[in-house]
């Protein structure tokens, strides 16, 4: 089961009644979170959730609207006494940035790990997830995200007494362990089936559409993406700075066969998405204009 929170759906600037775009996922007792712009401590104190399970923080890029609230967010964790590691995953720079917005958050209780992207698309493996950043088409070095659960196959009890595997190993097994009894090697693909379907989640934001885009978003069971405009006559404006239209993130949601799209990212002159859905969901039927703090839990399918 993966909770997913979007934080806040405003890009470019925080109003009153939308914070800046930043996501929180909870899965198996820690906690992701993509971007933190300014405004994203009091996203989660509004949605009840806590930022002490929090021990990743991507970063799709180092405009301000995305990364300016990580100073203060680090000071709360610090006051807070945390001391385990937090790891910050973002594009090339991402220590140079970090560092130099350190420079009002010096002392800190805790250590800070930096991975950064250099690849147009790399994968990390970690807390029970797969992570994969891949490049997009944004006026800086920018970046999407998928999160992926594996779910391996069933196991079979009949194959596993058929092969005469001891019970006290079927456990080890099912966790995907490898076994060695008295010389014989047990391989959980004696005992399990074919995998069965996971979890995906795919977001990304502030950019054009790309086939990046379409490729890794490929059948997610959610895919948050930029919709900055509504408005048909800003497609120009869109195209200008490198964002992206409602319709335009529409499409990419229906080549990529997502089952549910949620539109993010909202201009600030932008004061009703929910006005343009109709034509959105005749390109996507399945497409929601999100607001602040809109919750799901993805769970595996039966």
């Amino acid at each position: 089961m993966l909770d997913v929170c979007l934080l806040g759906t405003g890009g470019m600037m925080p109003l009153p009644y939308r914070w800046l775009t930043s996501l929180m996922v909870r899965y198996n007792g820690s906690s992701l979170l993509i971007d933190c712009g300014e405004g994203t401590q009091i996203a989660i104190k509004e949605k009840g959730w806590s930022f002490k399970p929090i021990d990743v923080i991507c970063f799709t890029h180092y405009h301000g609207d995305h990364i300016s609230g990580l100073p203060g967010m680090l000071l709360t964790m610090g006051n807070a006494d945390r001391t385990e590691p937090l790891t910050l995953i973002g594009p090339k720079g991402l220590e140079r940035v970090v560092n130099a917005l350190r420079v009002i958050a010096p002392e800190l209780p805790f250590q800070i790990k930096f991975i950064e992207i250099t690849e147009p698309e790399q994968v990390l493996e970690m807390n029970g997830y797969r992570l994969k950043a891949f490049r997009v088409n944004h006026n800086v070095i920018c970046y999407g995200y998928t999160l992926e659960i594996d779910r391996a196959g069933k196991f079979d009890v009949e194959r596993a007494e058929a092969a005469a595997i001891p019970k006290k190993y079927w456990g080890i097994l099912q966790r995907g362990e490898t076994v060695t009894e008295e010389g014989r090697e047990l391989t959980p693909d004696m005992v399990l089936g074919p995998p069965r379907k996971g979890i995906k989640l795919t977001y990304c934001t502030d950019t054009r559409p790309t086939d990046s885009i379409r490729e890794n978003a490929k059948g997610s069971d959610l895919f948050i993406c930029e919709g900055m405009y509504g408005e048909k006559d800003k497609a120009k404006k869109a195209r200008e700075y490198k964002h992206m239209t409602f319709y335009e993130a529409a499409q990419l949601a229906k080549d990529a066969s997502v089952k549910e799209m949620w539109l993010t990212h909202y201009s600030p002159s932008l004061n009703y998405p929910e006005e343009y859905m109709e034509d959105v969901r005749a390109i996507f039927p399945n497409a929601v204009a999100a607001k602040d703090r809109r919750t799901v839990e993805l769970v595996f399918e039966d």
